[in-house]
C-alpha cells in the first residue's frame, strides 16, 4: 500500500516566522514549492535557500503551486489577504482540499472565511516561540508548543507539521485564541517588563543596567528551570513562600512611599504569589496574614491612583 504523498507547502510572507518554518519544514522533507512578499527581495533570499522553491510577487501563484498555503503576514493584513485569494473548486490536492492557515496567535481563524467558502479548508497554526531571525530558530523552536486550530483532516495534517518541527502540537477551541494569546504575554513581554521594573528600582541605588541584567538573568533562568521540575506553587521563592508578614509589609510601604504605580505592581504580582503558595501542600501558616496586608496596600494604591487621575 503507498504512503500518500506529503502536502506542497507555501508561504505568503517571508519574515522571521516564515523563514523558520519554511527551512525547518524543507529539512524535515516537506516540498516547499512556493514564497511571495511585499518584499520580493525577502520572498527571493528565502526561496534561494530551498531546493524547488520559487519565489512569486503575487500571493495568488502561492496558492495556485501549493497545497497548504500558510498566511505569514502581520493581523491586520490577514483579513484583507484573504478576500484577495482565489481558490478554484476543482484544485482539491488531499483530504482537506487547498488550504489556508495563518500563523497568529491573536487573530480568529474565521478571517479566513473567504476561502472556507470557496471550498479550502482553513486553520491557525501558531508556533509559541520568539522568533529572532536567525538560523538558529531552526534548533531552538524544537521543544515548544503549536497552538492548532483546524477539522478533520486539516488537523491531521498540522499536527504532523508540529511534530515534523519537533514540536508539541496544542489544540485550541474557536474562539479562544485572544485569550491564550494575551495570556502568553505573562511568560514573554511580560517577563522582560518585570526584569525592567526590577532594573529601573534598582537604578535607585545606583546599579547600572549592564550589571543589574547580569545578576538577574541567571536568577531567572534558575527559576524557570525550577519550575520545570517542581512545578509552580513549588518554585516560588521569596518572602510570601516563607511567610514573612514583615518583609512583605515593608516592602510594600516603601514602594507605596515610591509613589507612581510600584506598589501597585508589586501588590498585584504578590496577590499571585499568594495564589501559589496556598496551592501547595503544606502552605505558610501566615498566608492568610500575608493576603490582608497586600490587599490593604493594593486599595491604598489604587485609590490614590484614581484620586490622581480625577485631579488630572
Amino acid at each position: 500500500m503507498s504512503q500518500p504523498s506529503l502536502p506542497r507547502l507555501g508561504f505568503i510572507g517571508a519574515g522571521r516566522l516564515a523563514r523558520c518554518l519554511a527551512l525547518s519544514f524543507s529539512r524535515a522533507g516537506y516540498p516547499v514549492t512556493a514564497v511571495a512578499s511585499r518584499s520580493a527581495a525577502s520572498a527571493g533570499r528565502l526561496a534561494s535557500q530551498i531546493e524547488h522553491c520559487a519565489a512569486f510577487d503575487d500571493p495568488q501563484q502561492v496558492v495556485d503551486a501549493a497545497d497548504i498555503v500558510f498566511l505569514a503576514v502581520p493581523d491586520d493584513s490577514i483579513g484583507t489577504t484573504a478576500h484577495t485569494l482565489r481558490f478554484a473548486a476543482d484544485a482539491a490536492s488531499g483530504s482537506y482540499g487547498k488550504a489556508l492557515v495563518h500563523c497568529s496567535g491573536a487573530s480568529p481563524v474565521e478571517l479566513l472565511a473567504p476561502a472556507r467558502d470557496q471550498g479550502a479548508s482553513i486553520g491557525g497554526f501558531h508556533p509559541l516561540y520568539l522568533f529572532s531571525g536567525d538560523l538558529a530558530d531552526m534548533e531552538r523552536i524544537a521543544g515548544c508548543s503549536v497552538t492548532i486550530e483546524a477539522d478533520g483532516a486539516l488537523m491531521e495534517a498540522l499536527t504532523a507539521l508540529a511534530v515534523a518541527l519537533r514540536c508539541h502540537p496544542l489544540s485550541i477551541p474557536a474562539g479562544g485564541r485572544m485569550l491564550y494569546h494575551a495570556a502568553a504575554h505573562y511568560a514573554a513581554s511580560f517577563a522582560l517588563c518585570s526584569l525592567a521594573e526590577c532594573v529601573a528600582l534598582w537604578r535607585t541605588l545606583g546599579f547600572a543596567e549592564d550589571d543589574a541584567l547580569r545578576a538577574l538573568l541567571p536568577m531567572l533562568s534558575g527559576t524557570i528551570e525550577t519550575a520545570r521540575d517542581k512545578g509552580l506553587p513549588n518554585a516560588l521563592a521569596g518572602p510570601v513562600s516563607r511567610g514573612d508578614t514583615g518583609v512583605v509589609e515593608k516592602q510594600l510601604a516603601l514602594l507605596e512611599g515610591l509613589g507612581g504605580d510600584h506598589a501597585a505592581l508589586y501588590g498585584l504580582l504578590t496577590r499571585r504569589a499568594v495564589g501559589l503558595a496556598e496551592r501547595r501542600a503544606k502552605p505558610p501558616a501566615a498566608i492568610e496574614t500575608i493576603a490582608e496586608a497586600v490587599e490593604e496596600s493594593l486599595n491604598r494604591s489604587l485609590n490614590q491612583a484614581a484620586a490622581g487621575a480625577s485631579v488630572k
